[in-house]
């Protein structure tokens, strides 16, 4: 039931990632907690955040919140051990977001050892985040809830793509039956558009709504470019 009700709830809606990198002046849990009730009043469905401070800072929300844990300086980062997902779910997140490549994970499990652990952990649900078609077939036969191309462009695979990989999702959508989540490069609401007619069940943004670095930054090279 849980299944069903979380997904109906995300089902063509807008997933808010609010995430600070270290050493930047929003990385605080206060201050993405903040951004996340702001992106609630705009309409979000749900939550994306990263570490247990700012999981537990935004539980309490009235959306499912997705969370994840990025540590360590191997290719999987996010969530990338048990443990890690068990303490990300403790947390409060209604949804574990893992590493859901077929690449070694720091502590030797599988990915379906990974899923099967966190399961007999807690009732969250579990999202892979995919760099490839075939990341995400075996990320569903692992067990996974729902599919995230979160990794694509990211991994070897795949190329990175100027914007959604529309493609991959099309890909998943033809191969998958678990509900896809677009992430990565969603820069503009037509982006969004497409991903959903793609094939995509939610979608996720954080750049381009949560991060002003970045936005700045657009809008200063942009600025130069007509200055040259």
């Amino acid at each position: 039931m849980r299944f069903t009700d979380t997904i109906d709830r995300l089902r063509g809606g807008l997933i808010v990632s609010c995430q600070a990198y270290p050493g930047e002046a929003m990385r605080d849990p206060r201050t993405m907690a903040q951004v996340a009730a702001a992106a609630l009043a705009g309409g979000a469905a749900g939550i994306r955040v990263q570490g247990i401070d700012d999981i537990r800072a935004v539980a309490d929300l009235p959306v499912p919140v997705v969370g994840l844990w990025k540590d360590g300086e191997s290719d999987v980062f996010i969530t990338p051990t048990l443990a890690h997902a068990r303490a990300v779910a403790d947390a409060g997140a209604d949804i574990v977001a893992i590493d859901g490549t077929r690449r070694p994970r720091p502590d030797g499990l599988t990915l379906a050892q990974t899923i099967a652990g966190l399961r007999a952990h807690t009732d969250a649900l579990i999202m892979a985040d995919c760099g490839s078609l075939d990341d995400a077939v075996a990320a569903e036969e692992a067990g996974a809830d729902m599919l995230g191309t979160t990794l694509s462009g990211y991994t070897g695979e795949r190329p990175k793509t100027d914007g959604p990989d529309l493609e991959l999702i099309e890909l998943i959508a033809g191969r998958c039956t678990r509900p896809i989540v677009a992430e990565g490069r969603v820069h503009r609401p037509e982006h969004a558009a497409a991903a959903l007619r793609a094939g995509a069940a939610a979608v996720c943004v954080g750049t381009a709504i949560t991060h002003p670095s970045t936005l700045t930054s657009w809008f200063v090279d942009g600025i130069a470019e007509a200055r040259a």
